[in-house]
């Protein structure tokens, strides 16, 4: 489902002869309140105009239906809106259930692990035990001696009748350590994120919820920070993503570097990073007067030179950033090249459909380091 200039949306059938009428339902409903930004009246539209077009109830079940049952499952509620008038809105449950619908459509190849860490490559003395063994060297731990390898290889060596255990006979099984990771993930927010009638911003805000999804249950001992930037830049919870909407706005990339950094300063974790979606040069820094300077015009000299020297600063915090860039122009390629050169860091030059697996295969890759 897509959003065109005709009708708004683009629907193909959707197809699960194994799911109640209410589940058939709710998962359009969690794709049309994502393309929302939380509106539950205009999706209950959108979601009745379908309902006309392909023929999604019967007098057996009514979209009426459905959104009683949503009431009594705890997905709505009644809430006061901005202007003072009463409305419908969405729950914390609704949010979750948008959230691993997310994390289902864009790492739903994934195996769940039981223990929620990732191993690194590195062995030594870590804390999860890897199935290998290797010789014993001064400095191991007795906790990692293998009790029964030592044995038979003191029975090898010395024979039965007269045992012996020596320092040779030691056998250490191996350890693998579990690293810990401390991400931030920047969303650009500026006006160029809904041109050209291209919704570059509802698959950025999906990429967001799966990976605030997959990193809270699979590594909960990681940690996830999301930030927002267009003129400026300020940090959102993670509830506040369904309700992410493009702002008219330019594109302050130095404010969001800084604000990322300044969050992953107080990580204490060795490992970060720093993962930032956009789809539009830089075209606006804050002065330090307070003031704005502008310039949408090409690429503006002064502005991505600010954004070369944040690049450099992360570097030398040894914070890797991994640019995702929604678009192709070669102008902007080779900024983002030069803003990589002078990180170290990645760069991916991609269309919205492959933008998740990407972020996932890039997030798995950083999280490999040793700890020191």
């Amino acid at each position: 489902m897509e959003k065109n200039k005709k009708k708004g949306f683009f629907f193909k059938q959707y197809e699960a002869p194994n799911l109640s009428p209410f589940d058939k339902l709710f998962e359009i409903f969690k794709e049309l309140i994502t393309h929302t930004s939380g509106d539950f009246d205009e999706a209950i539209d959108w979601l009745r105009q379908l309902d006309i077009e392909y023929k999604l109830t019967d007098e057996n079940y009514t979209i009426d239906d459905f959104i009683e049952d949503l009431k009594k499952k705890g997905y709505i509620r009644e809430e006061l809106k901005d202007d003072g008038t009463s409305g419908t809105g969405i729950t914390a449950k609704t949010e979750r259930a948008i959230r691993q619908s997310a994390l289902d459509q864009i790492f739903g190849n994934l195996k769940k692990t039981g223990n929620g860490n990732h191993k690194t490559k590195y062995s030594g003395s870590g804390d999860e035990k890897t199935g290998e063994f290797r010789d014993y060297h001064f400095g191991d731990g007795l906790e990692s001696i293998s009790l029964t390898e030592s044995l038979r290889n003191a029975q090898i060596n010395n024979g039965v009748d007269e045992f012996r255990l020596t320092e040779n006979d030691l056998v250490v099984e191996d350890a693998q350590f579990k690293s810990q990771m401390s991400t931030v993930l920047m969303i650009d927010i500026s006006h160029s994120m809904i041109l050209y009638g291209e919704d570059r911003i509802t698959p950025a805000k999906k990429v967001a919820m799966a990976l605030a999804e997959l990193i809270t249950t699979r590594y909960p001992k990681d940690t996830i920070d999301i930030l927002v930037f267009g003129n400026d830049a300020w940090p959102i919870a993670i509830k506040e993503l369904p309700y992410l909407k493009v702002g008219p706005y330019h594109t302050n990339t130095v404010a969001g570097l800084q604000l990322a950094m300044d969050m992953l300063r107080r990580k204490r974790n060795t490992n970060k990073q720093i993962f930032m979606i956009t789809d539009g040069k830089p075209s606006c820094v804050r002065e330090k007067d307070g003031t704005y300077y502008m310039n949408s015009n090409g690429l503006d000299e002064y502005i991505v030179e600010q954004c070369y020297n944040q690049a450099a600063q992360a570097r030398k915090l040894h914070i890797p950033i991994t640019t995702f860039m929604i678009a192709n122009d070669p102008y902007l390629q080779k900024f983002v090249n030069r803003f990589t050169e002078a990180n170290q860091g990645k760069a991916f030059y991609t269309g919205l459909k492959g933008l998740g697996e990407m972020i996932f295969e890039d997030y798995e890759t950083n999280r490999k380091k040793k700890i020191r």
